[in-house]
């Protein structure tokens, strides 16, 4: 696997520890912002919004939306009007454009208005209501429209669009500030869906009133400006995830900095003989003397079950595999090969960063490195920097 670009340098005990906290969760919000203009370059003059659903994939979206902001961002995507609401409280001007995945569900209409929030409307019931909304209002609200072209989640149908089609009249009172799809398989440039979606996106877009289109993901960013149209939504790439495979094909390196550094503190080294069992159920038995390091770090921290057995963490330089089972609160690491000096209680080891990242620790986890982020707990001691 190739290595990422540094987003954290090294990291010392001593300054990870100004606190007594257990575990530290380190935020880089100047490589968000580097990850942005990376993204920007590859766009040349097609604008680029920020795909901010699940507080900003875990890193804290009253941060990182306002640095975005700064960086020139002025659409952005959320998946629920809950998330909208509050991101409409980091971002109050109104040249901000918030967008909210789900669509505008009954009910909601009144608060998608009070709050400047943009629909993507998804069903021709959407559509009907949102229409409604414009009526009530005397107002041409703006509004997304999603249409499906092969990943059946959300997204008007093929029915849905033939009858649209049909009868433009239905789409007459919104403002239609853009057409989208979703890509399936973006990370994945080799996969002839990608080119199937595409050829369904523009026939879609040839059938329905002009607007402007967006199909873009983060790996269709990497797809070429055949996919760029009027406007890219990037998630995970802005948050240092591979835009094109995540690690798990091979690949060009990953282009994105590392956002996130987790450093897990050392509560106690234990000296273990041939024989003994490690963790609960005593599924690893130690195979010759050596030390075990217990962590603070857990799946209630977000450190995933299935990474016991299975992943590794960094002491300094030194890679450490993780042993036995991950508990709620502690996983145990095999320190034989460091020195008593550097595996001491107190020292920190880097559980995600520069060396091991979230790719990499979703891939030994069995999962994808958008499942660690979105679940980065609240017990971790968070700190907020701006390497840019």
């Amino acid at each position: 696997m190739t290595s990422p670009k540094q987003g954290f340098g090294d990291h010392h005990n001593d300054d990870a520890g100004a606190s007594s906290a257990a575990s530290l969760l380190r935020i880089n919000l100047g490589a968000v912002a580097e990850n942005y203009q990376i993204l920007k370059s590859r766009l040349s003059e097609i604008a680029c919004a920020a795909v901010v659903k699940a507080d900003a994939y875990g890193l804290g979206v009253a941060q990182v939306a306002p640095i975005l902001a700064a960086e020139g961002c002025s659409t952005f995507f959320v998946a629920t009007i809950d998330e909208g609401i509050a991101l409409r409280r980091c971002l109050a001007p109104e040249a901000i454009e918030i967008a909210v995945l789900n669509g505008v569900l009954a009910g909601t209409e009144e608060a998608f208005h009070e709050h400047r929030l943009m629909p993507v409307v998804n069903d021709l019931g959407q559509i009907a209501r949102w229409h409604a909304m414009c009526e009530r209002t005397g107002i041409a609200l703006q509004a997304m429209l999603h249409v499906d072209t092969g990943m059946n989640r959300l997204g008007l149908s093929p029915s849905e669009l033939d009858w649209l089609a049909q009868n433009p009249q239905a789409m007459v009172r919104p403002t239609w500030r853009c057409l989208i799809s979703h890509l399936a398989s973006a990370d994945d440039p080799d996969n002839p869906s990608n080119a199937e979606q595409l050829a369904r996106f523009r026939i879609a877009r040839s059938r329905l009133p002009r607007m402007p289109a967006s199909l873009s993901n983060s790996g269709g960013v990497f797809l070429g400006p055949d996919y760029h149209f009027d406007l890219a939504r990037p998630g995970i790439a802005l948050y240092g995830g591979h835009p094109c495979g995540g690690g798990f094909r091979a690949g060009p390196p990953n282009p994105m900095r590392q956002t996130v550094q987790v450093l897990g503190r050392i509560l106690q080294i234990r000296d273990v003989e041939p024989g003994m069992a490690v963790g609960y159920g005593g599924d690893h038995r130690i195979s010759g003397k050596g030390r075990v390091a217990t962590v603070a770090a857990g799946y209630a921290d977000g450190y995933l079950r299935s990474s016991g057995g299975q992943a590794h963490v960094y002491l300094g330089h030194t890679r450490l595999p993780v042993i036995g089972r991950v508990s709620m609160d502690l996983i145990t690491v095999d320190v034989t090969s460091v020195s008593e000096g550097e595996a001491r209680p107190g020292a920190f080891v880097e559980i995600l960063g520069d060396q091991v990242t979230p790719d990499n620790a979703g891939q030994a986890a069995g999962t994808i490195s958008y499942e660690f982020l979105t679940r980065l707990g609240n017990r971790y001691h968070r700190r907020y920097v701006h390497n840019g």
